[in-house]
Formats: C-alpha cells, structure tokens, sequence
C-alpha cells in the first residue's frame, strides 16, 4: 500500500507538502502540486478515507436501506441515488431489512456505527406508531429521507413519493370509461401506506362515478406474484360478476393474470385486468399489462437532492411526484351479456 511518505521520499519534499498537494491546498504552487497529483496517480495512492473522515467529520458514505431488491420498482430508484451520489463524490451502502422491522432496526445501527453522513430508508412495515430506532434518529439529527410513503413511526422525516392515491384513481377511470361496473381491487398489505394509498385511489374515483362501493370486490392480495396467485385462486372461487381487476401494484396482477390465463380466462375478452408500477416484466407478460409508469429514476434524483439539500444545512421540503397510465392490451370493454 502507498502511504504519503513513499510520494514524499520520491517526489523529495516533505510529508506534510505532499498532504497539502492531495488535498488541494492553496498555499503550494500549481506546478509543485500538479507533480505530486500526477506522481500519487501514478504510484497507485489511495486515500484512507477513514483518516479523512476522522479530520473532517464526513465519510463521504450515505447508507440505503430497503426492505430487498427483489422487488424490481427499487432499481432505477437505486441507480439515480447511487449516480448522482457519485458524481458529489458520496459512495452507498446498501444493506437489506426483508421487511422485518428488528432487521431493519440492526441495518440503521451498523451503518450509524460507519458514521454514514446521511441515510435513505425505505421502512418496514409497522402496525404501531412509533419506532425507537426512528425517535433516536430524529433526537441525532442525522439527515434522512425516506424512499415511498410515511407511516406515522417515521412522520418526521421529508420523504420521497409518487402520488399514489391520484394514480390509482387514474386506473379506475380508465377501466370506468371502457364501461366496467364490476371492479375487483387486489388490495396490498393493511399496514403499508402506499397500499392505502391506491385502496383510497380505487374508492374515490368509484364514488366521483356515483358507482357504489362494494366490500365484497376486495381481495387482500399481498405484493408478490405468489400472493396474487393465492388471492386470484379465491377470487376465481366466488361469484362476484367482476368484469376487471385492478391489482395494488404489477407483480400481483401478473400473479393474478398467470392463475386465470392457467385456467382458460382470456384477458382482456373475458376479464381486463391493470396493475400499478410499469416494471420491465409488465410490457412484457403474455398479455402486455395496463398499469400506471411510476418516476422510478425522478424519485431517485428527488430523494438526492433532499439528501444534499440537508447535508448543505440548506431549506428541504418533501415530494410527491405524478404518475402515468399506460394503456396496453390486457384492458379492454366488458363482454357483452
């Protein structure tokens, strides 16, 4: 490893001279700097960053916590915070809480004990109102944004969302419009807000139709491709007459549209079908799916410019990004009776 006094010994001038050129300093000339930058490159140096961090109190590190990557709506987001976290000279830390809150509790402490200078979470979900772990962070003032809707454990931190609730009722208009009455939502988890979200999206644009709401088009169908399986099987079970399904968000609805496709259901002939998302796989299912085109890599850019906003100790406000329809082959016009 090259250390400061092996430039120093070749270059022949001091330790502290060659600090001074690595760092930038001012009271060192162009041209002596200008040598040692170039001789460090060439030795292969590397700065020990923990060093710096100790003299300057940041580590240039950002920790990221979600709940997995298997999700795929967490990729351009991740993509857009680690970019531009680059080019302000930040690396990532990106460790996984599977949605389980005492996991995500340990991943918000390792990376306080590598004294990130910012994190961004995207919480587990939590029946209760409040979170030590996120209190401790509030009382420390280490900055933090928060990836997707708030619940109330973590109300006191500025996040980064989509408008959810307006892009959910877009589905239903749309599916309104074509001429289905008859509209099974595939709700997502009762304790995570974005799902509640979309839930009130569906629920308002039925009552602006003055179409009456009915309990029984509800199925409680998870977020995975397995959920929407297990839910489309008791869905197919019941005799609602639904004309459509509207999904909570794209992995259900291809869960769902695998199960009736399984089972000779034609979508959109028989059944249309939307889902809520546009991840790649969407366009891409037997039948290309209606669904809403979240701001994935806007959301990552958003959630940056928080980030730096609060490290700059400058003013920061929260942000709720717009969503699309995009319409596609698996919706369609009721059958004809």
């Amino acid at each position: 490893m090259v250390r400061l006094k092996d430039i120093a010994y070749r270059a022949g001038v001091s330790v502290m001279t060659v600090s001074k050129a690595l760092r930038d300093a001012k009271d060192i000339s162009i041209a002596t700097k200008a040598r040692i930058q170039q001789m460090a490159e060439e030795m292969g140096y590397v700065p020990d960053a923990a060093a710096a961090g100790l003299r300057t109190r940041s580590t240039r590190l950002l920790g990221l916590v979600l709940p997995t990557l298997t999700n795929p709506i967490y990729a351009r987001m991740i993509m857009a915070i680690e970019e531009w976290a680059y080019q302000h000279g930040y690396a990532v830390l990106l460790m996984h809480s599977h949605n389980d809150p005492p996991r995500e509790e340990q991943c918000i402490r390792r990376l306080l004990s590598r004294r990130v200078d910012g994190l961004f979470i995207s919480p587990a979900s939590r029946l209760e109102a409040a979170a030590k772990v996120y209190e401790e962070l509030q009382a420390s003032g280490t900055p933090v944004v928060i990836l997707g809707s708030r619940s109330k454990f973590c109300a006191g931190f500025p996040c980064v969302e989509s408008d959810d609730a307006a892009a959910s009722a877009s589905v239903t208009r749309h599916l309104l419009e074509l001429g289905h009455r008859r509209i099974a939502f595939f709700a997502g988890p009762q304790v995570s807000p974005w799902a509640h979200d979309r839930l009130a999206g569906y629920k308002k644009a039925l009552r602006e139709a003055k179409v009456d709401f009915d309990d029984r088009l509800i199925f409680q169908a998870g977020s995975t491709i397995e959920e929407g399986e297990k839910a489309a099987v008791q869905f197919t079970g019941e005799a609602t007459d639904a004309t459509a399904i509207q999904a909570v968000n794209d992995l259900v609805a291809i869960g769902v549209g695998s199960l009736l496709l399984k089972q000779g259901v034609r979508i959109p002939q028989d059944i249309s079908l939307a889902g809520f998302g546009n991840i790649l796989v969407s366009e891409h299912f037997r039948v290309p799916l209606t669904t809403v085109r979240q701001p994935k890599f806007r959301l990552g850019v958003a959630a940056m410019e928080l980030m730096l906003a609060q490290l700059r100790q400058e003013k920061f406000e929260s942000k709720r990004l717009a969503a699309d329809l995009v319409i596609r082959q698996s919706t369609a016009a009721p059958p004809a009776k």
